[in-house]
């Protein structure tokens, strides 16, 4: 305990990111090693929501016109300063499901350029997605499997992309892994074929750094959920400047109209900037509530939040493998998101083992338990988790055969 305690206030001595615990009051009675699934809530939420509640109540309907309206665009401006777009360049949506949809109803898939190439581990949202357009006879999706269920080699998911490719669409970091795909050499290799590229930055944004316009990529989307401490309910979707003036999503609504307050009937007529990419009214209080854990992320700066995050992350596979537990995420930092999997057997019931010690990770089917320090968390907090998967495991085991 005397260790376990040094090493706690050693890293609060030495580790100036610390002083952003203060800000997150989940960090003060839990060990949240879970920011991959639900980052943590920053203090000043509260605060957003009531300022939301207070200006509905003392300004009605005037709100729209006061700021909410703007609200996609001006709060897309955050997400732009982290992932590299610029000013005007990113929209939010309530998910990023819809912003995917969005960008795939805006595509023809009527033609022999038909083709979607997208990984097997790419997230099970997105895939259902591309099935469906597939389904009436439209989009043909190819998928590029995974030997090992944790990566997909790069050299197949080149020679998917043909002269038939309409889309490719790949997941920065895979979710059941970490494992970090190279978008630059993918996206070199769909515009050398004609085609376009979409990334899913969910599971980068926030702790590994992220150019969109550096990269060339099309489109990308993602959410508030996890890395940027941002909550439910904000989704957001990059266009390509030049591109996007081209497109005409036809998952679209009055948002999109270039005069929305005519109401003007028949055939939309698209705004000419960002805004033809939205649909309905927005979710004012998920906007209101996400604007904080951008802002946090911004001041703390993704640069030094991925250089703790490696230390900590190379840290924590070399305790699993001091202790005999299978790494299922890729060793080479640079190959490797925030998240470290861990492959336990029973992984399910060693993470609810953990949730009764106030141990916060989760499990996924076919992958482990999945561990993901963020710029809160201590270095004493990752021998600590350590130390209770090690208690975790045999108990859990246990009551697994018990029932």
């Amino acid at each position: 305990m005397a260790d376990a305690l040094h090493s706690v206030l050693y890293g609060m001595a030495t580790d100036d990111l610390l002083c952003w615990r203060a800000e997150f009051p989940i960090l003060e009675r839990s060990l949240y090693l879970v920011s991959h699934s639900l980052g943590a809530m920053p203090r000043r939420v509260r605060d957003r929501l009531a300022e939301f509640a207070d200006t509905w109540a003392t300004r009605g309907v005037l709100a729209w016109e006061e700021g909410w309206w703007e609200m996609p665009r001006t709060v897309g401006d955050l997400i732009g300063r982290i992932i590299g777009a610029g000013a005007g360049e990113v929209v939010m949506h309530q998910n990023q499901t819809l912003a995917q949809a969005t960008v795939l109803s805006a595509l023809d898939w009527a033609t022999p350029r038909n083709g979607i190439v997208t990984e097997q581990l790419n997230f099970p949202s997105n895939l259902y997605l591309f099935h469906e357009f597939a389904r009436d006879g439209g989009a043909r999706v190819v998928t590029v499997d995974s030997e090992d269920g944790r990566t997909v080699p790069l050299e197949r998911m080149l020679a998917a992309i043909d002269d038939t490719t309409a889309l490719v669409s790949i997941s920065h970091v895979v979710f059941k892994s970490g494992s970090v795909q190279d978008v630059v050499a993918i996206t070199r290799r769909a515009h050398d074929a004609g085609a376009l590229v979409l990334v899913d930055l969910y599971q980068s944004a926030g702790t590994v750094p992220v150019d969109v316009r550096a990269w060339g990529v099309d489109f990308a989307t993602g959410g508030s959920v996890k890395w940027l401490c941002g909550g439910p309910g904000a989704g957001y979707l990059y266009v390509r400047a030049g591109l996007a003036e081209t497109l005409a999503p036809k998952l679209t609504g009055w948002m999109a109209h270039r005069a929305p307050f005519a109401f003007a009937t028949g055939p939309i007529e698209y705004a000419s900037d960002a805004y033809r990419f939205l649909n309905g009214s927005p979710s004012v209080p998920a906007l209101y509530s996400a604007r904080s854990g951008y802002e946090i992320i911004s001041d703390v700066g993704v640069d030094r939040i991925r250089a703790k995050s490696v230390r900590q992350t190379t840290r924590l596979i070399a305790l699993a493998d001091e202790a005999g537990i299978s790494v299922a995420s890729p060793r080479t930092p640079a190959e490797r998101g925030g998240i470290v999997v861990l492959d336990v057997q029973g992984a399910d019931a060693v993470t609810r083992a953990l949730a009764e010690r106030g141990v916060l990770v989760d499990s996924r089917p076919e992958a482990g338990i999945r561990v993901s320090p963020h710029f809160y968390t201590t270095d004493g907090e990752i021998d600590r988790f350590m130390q209770e998967l090690i208690r975790a495991i045999p108990t859990a085991t246990r009551s697994s055969t018990a029932r």
